[in-house]
């Protein structure tokens, strides 16, 4: 039987009180709105291009993310190499970064610099564009992936690689046939977790994508427009379009898990 302590009172209180919290700040985005109001917006032309293009990048983003996120991860976990540290500091950089500044830096970096320049010369552009919304949610969201699979291929013993290397795999046969099955549910909350980022991006899409009105516009940006244009009932049914886009998405995280 579990013995309470004024100490352990104190921790389950404390998470207690957060969780109502947000359970009531969640609970009064879905309780302001009437629900015609929430299936008017829903089908308006408008939600429907934001929720389309939210989805399409957010899907695409978080492949590309993924594609980078495990062998960064990797590299940074098992192989020490000269500027270790400068490349682990720079690519865990724009998790302290307001979004706003990543997106400025973006920006500048895509626009008329010689990179910018070769970018738009193959037909990269970036600014002002939907491959611009992409850019923004990849650089937002692959430093919590690179982070997850780090600390996942961290706590894999190398010994079970060593031992593959031994019985005649090579390095890349041990990262695909070993490292990769045994990384399975890092790989998943890494998925997941860049996903949610991806939907979620608003700053960084806003600057160097534009936000621009049914071209740019992902769901973020809808919330974002519809509050400067004073229709609440628009932004209101975007942060739930959000909140449950979020949900799924945790929610598959979580079963899926748990067969693994």
């Amino acid at each position: 039987m579990l013995k309470i302590t004024p100490f352990k009172t104190g921790l389950l209180l404390s998470s207690f009180f957060i969780t109502a919290l947000l359970v009531c700040a969640i609970s009064a985005l879905f309780m302001v709105p009437s629900l015609e109001d929430v299936m008017a917006n829903i089908w308006n032309e408008e939600m429907q291009f934001s929720l389309k293009l939210t989805l399409i990048t957010g899907v695409i983003s978080t492949i590309l993310v993924m594609g980078f996120a495990l062998p960064i991860g990797y590299t940074l976990s098992r192989l020490d190499f000269w500027g270790k540290g400068v490349v682990k500091t720079i690519v865990n950089l724009p998790v302290a970064f307001p979004e706003l500044v990543l997106g400025l830096c973006l920006l500048l970096l895509f626009g008329k610099t010689p990179i910018g320049k070769a970018l738009s010369a193959i037909g990269l552009d970036f600014v002002f564009t939907r491959k611009g919304v992409v850019a923004a949610q990849f650089f937002t969201a692959l430093p919590y992936a690179i982070r997850i699979m780090k600390s996942t291929f961290d706590y894999i013993n190398p010994r079970m690689e060593f031992v593959s290397r031994s019985l005649g795999y090579t390095q890349f046969e041990t990262f695909i046939k070993v490292s990769l099955p045994l990384a399975g549910n890092g790989i998943l909350a890494a998925t997941v977790i860049a996903f949610a980022r991806c939907i979620g991006t608003f700053g960084t899409v806003l600057i160097l994508a534009g936000g621009s009105y049914m071209k740019t516009e992902t769901l973020p940006i809808t919330l974002y427009l519809n509050i400067s244009y004073g229709n609440m009932g628009m932004a209101l049914t975007s942060g739930i379009m959000l909140v449950v886009v979020s949900f799924v998405a945790i929610f598959i995280f979580e079963k899926t898990e748990a067969k693994l």
